[in-house]
């Protein structure tokens, strides 16, 4: 039973450093090679990269803020969340693998993030997708792990409600 758990926390780690790792490299490729606001397109003008350094929150909300809220509410409230997000996956060895990877895109994109806002002051955002009908702001990985980790909650939620239902 021990090895099994501690192959579990390992595993759990390795794709925590993947997700973080992921993020950096494509940032720090991206802050190399990309200026600010270059417009490049990848596929026609469906997805194209777009260098964008976001002092705020998703989609720069915030981003007027004084600094000492900006400070307390986009760096101490996440590593407050961040922090009690490890605790949680580490401390309780029975969730099930799929709540397990979703925290792990949700800490890994949040950690992404966070270090970029503490290191570089600003997060780099760089891709966009535009389906003519409506359009992204722009993102990166982080923001992607994040997307992906509330979905699988979203799905594990909607799925338990549904089985719930069933046997009631």
């Amino acid at each position: 039973m021990q090895y099994h758990k501690n192959f579990t926390r390992f595993f759990l780690i390795i794709f925590l450093i993947l997700n973080i790792a992921i993020d950096q490299i494509s940032k720090f490729v991206v802050r190399l090679e990309i200026s600010d606001y270059e417009h490049i397109a990848i596929i026609k003008n469906f997805f194209t990269l777009t260098r964008v350094e976001n002092s705020g929150a998703f989609l720069s909300l915030g981003d007027n803020m004084p600094y000492i809220f900006r400070l307390i509410i986009l760096t101490g409230l996440p590593l407050l969340f961040l922090g009690y997000g490890l605790y949680y996956l580490f401390s309780k060895p029975n969730l099930p693998g799929s709540m397990q990877i979703a925290l792990c895109f949700l800490i890994g994109g949040g950690i992404g993030n966070l270090y970029d806002r503490i290191v570089h002051g600003s997060v780099t955002d760089f891709m966009h997708l535009d389906f003519h009908i409506f359009q992204t702001g722009v993102f990166n990985f982080a923001d992607i792990s994040i997307m992906i980790g509330v979905g699988i909650l979203l799905f594990l939620s909607i799925i338990g409600n549904v089985i719930k239902k069933k046997t009631e």
